[in-house]
């Protein structure tokens, strides 16, 4: 009987330290030195800043400032008059925007009218002779040193792109003015515009970053899956981010 209790309880010593080997092999428990927090595995995904050029004529993040002009010749090649109210005064071209911003126009317009907002295209594409007549214009009226913190120099403009246009409430009541951004037209702007891939290029206490003085009307497509980062990191210029 001895005997037989004897090789039960060896045979039971020796399942206990197999277990005990198999989990210890499974989990490898790293010591934690005194004052020392726990690592964790974490997945975080880096957002790829290299996707699209920031330099590229033509990409959709180019950046066209100050100092990176868009050039005298370029001119994009898949405008498009998108199917948003417009202007009645806006020119051909200002009623055009390129292929895909024309389409987050049409979307961020579609959203804010099922909220009982209404916006419109003010001037989008601009060439680089209209730039010239803008520019021009703005200088006669106001002086060059309070032009050129409102109005690109040719060639200078974002509107060269395609891609930035200002908008409008429907009623006109602020028309590229800074009481767009007063009004709730402005407010739903500044507060949804991301979400159909645009920002508000010019905003307060960034003037001198992006050499401009605050635009609530101005907005620039960049696709949501860079305004959604920016939203999310709450940057609000292009050279910010891209400098990061």
């Amino acid at each position: 009987m001895k005997k037989y209790l004897f090789v039960i309880g060896i045979v039971f010593i020796i399942l206990v330290s197999a277990f005990f080997v198999g989990r210890n092999s499974d989990t490898q428990i790293k010591p934690v030195a005194q004052g020392e927090k726990p690592q964790q595995q974490t997945s975080q995904v880096t957002f790829d800043k290299t996707k699209y050029s920031t330099t590229k004529p033509g990409s959709i993040w180019w950046i066209v400032n100050k100092q990176r002009a868009a050039g005298a010749s370029y001119a994009p090649t898949d405008l498009v008059v998108p199917n948003v109210p417009v202007r009645p005064s806006a020119g051909a071209d200002e009623r055009k925007l390129r292929k895909e911003a024309a389409g987050g126009l049409e979307a961020l317009v579609a959203a804010a009218k099922k909220e009982n907002i209404n916006l419109m295209l003010a001037s989008g594409y601009r060439s680089y002779q209209t730039q010239v007549t803008v520019y021009n214009n703005e200088v006669k009226q106001y002086g060059q040193a309070k032009a050129d913190t409102q109005s690109a120099k040719p060639g200078y403009s974002e509107h060269q792109t395609g891609l930035a246009m200002d908008v409008e409430d429907g009623a006109r009541k602020c028309e590229v003015s800074d009481c767009f951004g007063t009004l709730p037209e402005g407010k739903w702007v500044a507060a949804n515009a991301y979400k159909y891939g645009f920002i508000v290029r010019y905003t307060p206490g960034k003037e001198s970053i992006t050499g401009y003085r605050a635009e609530p009307w101005h907005i620039r497509y960049i696709c949501t899956e860079l305004s959604n980062e920016m939203h999310k990191q709450n940057i609000s210029t292009l050279e910010e981010f891209f400098s990061n």
